[in-house]
């Protein structure tokens, strides 16, 4: 299913072509209200993540560095990362083992999170 709406603040930087762009791809442009980031509370709670997670931890030395360092985030944020409304677990669902084996650290994003595993 394709989507409808692209949700996006009254910023002068996307112009008037930034509409007609959209509406091009056969979605509805949905402009949030003056001075209300809230009203995209997914974009702005992702984004307040990235910044306190990666952000606020690291200098990206040029364009490349940051892209990457973006990527390992994502990646990171997607598979590794415990997500409360999953009690706790992540999105890949690994099995949580009870065995009292020897704790794998793996680096993840650069070192600065890690996935914990226990051994085989």
């Amino acid at each position: 299913m394709a989507p409808q709406f692209l949700i996006f603040d009254r910023d002068a930087k996307y112009g008037l072509e930034v509409p007609v762009a959209v509406r091009s791809m056969k979605m509805s442009p949905v402009q949030a209200s003056f001075a209300s980031p809230w009203q995209n509370g997914v974009a702005e709670r992702w984004a307040e993540s990235c910044r306190r997670d990666l952000l606020d931890h690291v200098i990206a030395l040029n364009e490349h560095h940051l892209k990457r360092l973006l990527s390992e985030y994502v990646r990171y944020y997607h598979e590794d990362r415990t997500h409360l409304g999953l009690r706790k677990g992540t999105t890949d669902y690994r099995i949580r083992s009870t065995a009292s084996a020897h704790v794998l650290s793996q680096d993840r994003v650069s070192g600065l999170h890690h996935r914990y595993d226990r051994a085989a």
